[in-house]
């Protein structure tokens, strides 16, 4: 009940409008534009795996995801779309976004294993992203400006905009 009341006071913070039990996406059009739709179902697929355990090499929630296999899971689950296996192989996708103009969606990058593009995290907004840390840990939302994180922030990565297109989906993790 706690991960609820989280989850829906982040989205309340992030959105602006109530989240449903099934991710369905607000339909005020005002609120969002395919864009935002798209970007709100990886923010939403996202967050739902807050708490799942970190384990290293891990693509699937029920046995535990890595970072990059977070991020596989949420873009697969969410929009449909498949990326490669890697932090690495994943910040050579899309196009490249400056710091300042980060959008809900967007790949954040950081080093933190000494190489660049160690770490991969989806961006939430609100200088926040969602991503799987390490080892003994879980899923679970960061703060950008943090010391750690600012000084191994290596870039960020877009793959969705306007054109992309929105799936239905039943969430089954």
């Amino acid at each position: 009940m706690q991960k609820r009341a989280f989850l829906l006071a982040l989205h309340l913070a992030l959105w602006g409008a109530p989240a449903t039990a099934d991710n369905a996406v607000p339909t005020s059009p005002d609120l969002f534009d395919r864009y935002s739709s798209a970007a709100q179902e990886l923010v939403n697929e996202g967050l739902s795996y807050i708490g799942v355990r970190y384990r290293f090499g891990g693509t699937s929630p029920e046995t535990g995801l890595d970072c990059s296999g977070m991020v596989q899971a949420v873009f697969r689950n969410a929009l449909g779309l498949n990326l490669p296996r890697t932090a690495h192989e994943m910040a050579r996708q899309g196009d490249k976004v400056g710091r300042q103009e980060l959008k809900p969606g967007d790949l954040v990058f950081f080093n933190t294993m000494r190489r660049a593009f160690s770490h991969v995290g989806i961006y939430i907004g609100d200088g926040q992203f969602v991503h799987a840390p390490s080892s003994g840990g879980g899923v679970r939302v960061e703060d950008m400006s943090a010391q750690y994180w600012t000084k191994r922030f290596n870039g960020a990565r877009r793959l969705v905009d306007e054109t992309t297109p929105v799936i239905t989906h039943s969430n089954g993790h």
